[in-house]
């Protein structure tokens, strides 16, 4: 145990008071839930998450002990959601990121672009419509031209190499105001609404390999008896 920051007998002990009060609403929505998302049951669950992981944590810090309890949580760790039961509306947040590996082929095919229509890059060519070598103008002609789906779809034809992307489906209560959140549009993303997302990362294929390399060690095929063809 550290020294730094002890709780008390009194903090550990309200804790598990905390606990127990959380039990009782928990089971009381519980048995008078209304429905199979009734929105009572998600927040008495969610308290009670909170209180008992609290309390685990002092009875840990207090005295080197855990709890028997396991608060589930979400595989890709977002904080448990508080969102509408019955949303309203809904915004979907992408992020994809790429590397420019080839400016070249990007300012290559950013001008075949430019030269196939003229108003493509108006303002970021110079006076004869050459982009001048510049990745900044290219991106900006690409991504004016192709939806963001297609570059996707045949991003190495543009130079470019993928890294991670993620998608967020978030709930609402009501549609925002037209124009209200274009001048930040990422400020109010609230990881408590976010009702699924959809993760893709170089990572993941790590610890797929990974696995694979355990499967395929020597000394677990030499465990392996061969068939007798015979038998």
């Amino acid at each position: 145990m550290s020294d730094a920051a002890q709780p008390t007998a009194a903090e550990v002990r309200a804790a598990a008071e905390a606990v127990k009060t959380a039990l009782d609403r928990h089971l009381a929505a519980v048995e008078g839930r209304s429905g199979e998302d009734d929105p009572d049951v998600y927040e008495a669950f969610n308290e009670l998450a909170a209180a008992a992981e609290a309390y685990d944590e002092l009875l840990y810090d207090s005295y080197d002990e855990v709890t028997p309890f396991e608060i589930p949580g979400s595989e890709d760790g977002l904080p448990p959601y508080t969102g509408p039961a019955e949303p309203s509306a809904l915004s979907v947040l992408i992020r994809r990121d790429y590397a420019v590996v080839e400016p070249q082929r990007l300012i290559a095919q950013a001008q075949r672009v430019a030269d196939l229509d003229a108003d493509t890059a108006v303002g970021e060519t110079s006076e004869g419509g050459e982009l001048g070598g510049s990745a900044h103008a290219a991106l900006g002609v690409l991504f004016g031209e192709f939806e963001p789906d297609e570059i996707a779809s045949r991003h190495k034809e543009f130079g470019l190499e993928e890294g991670d992307s993620t998608l967020w489906v978030t709930a609402s209560d009501e549609l925002p105001d037209p124009g209200e959140w274009l001048d930040s549009p990422f400020d109010a993303a609230d990881p408590q609404r976010v009702v699924c997302r959809f993760d893709v990362s170089a990572v993941f294929d790590e610890e797929l390999d990974d696995g694979l390399d355990l499967l395929s060690e020597p000394d677990l095929e030499d465990d392996l008896e061969p068939l007798d063809s015979e038998r």
